[in-house]
């Protein structure tokens, strides 16, 4: 388990990482990562709230680090981020189902370049990391 926890503390930072990349003008893979309908982006996030993203996403990768690997209870926030592991499960469960629309399983619009990652990995991968968030917070529970 220790091998899974440390893949997904280096998902997360990565992935903040391209965020980060991205919020600095890089255009990259960008079109896979934005839904749109009809060709037209569905939102046009500015460099400050991509970099915000990137900061949650290296947090995040920060939480699930203390989630399985330190023990709760003698940090004086402990509790806490073990509630914070299963709001993310939650958000992460959620964002699999997705909006209907544009976003998650049962998304309407799928022909776009988005909707074909968005189907093949981002939404597989929330569902994933939704069930592995649950287990290690009930595992510290």
């Amino acid at each position: 388990m220790n091998i899974l926890v440390i893949a997904v503390v280096i998902l997360f930072v990565s992935l903040g990482i391209i965020h980060f990349y991205w919020a600095l003008g890089g255009k990259a893979g960008i079109i896979k990562a934005i839904p749109t309908i009809d060709g037209n982006p569905t939102m046009r996030p500015g460099a400050f709230i991509t970099a915000l993203v990137g900061i949650s996403l290296v947090v995040i990768g920060c939480i699930t680090y203390l989630l399985w690997f330190l023990e709760l209870d003698s940090l004086p926030l402990g509790k806490y981020i073990g509630y914070i592991g299963w709001v993310l499960s939650g958000v992460f469960i959620i964002r699999s189902i997705g909006d209907i629309n544009v976003i998650g399983f049962f998304k309407k619009v799928k022909s776009s370049e988005f909707a074909k990652y968005d189907t093949l990995i981002y939404s597989p991968l929330c569902l994933i990391l939704g069930i592995f968030f649950a287990a290690i917070s009930y595992h510290k529970s």
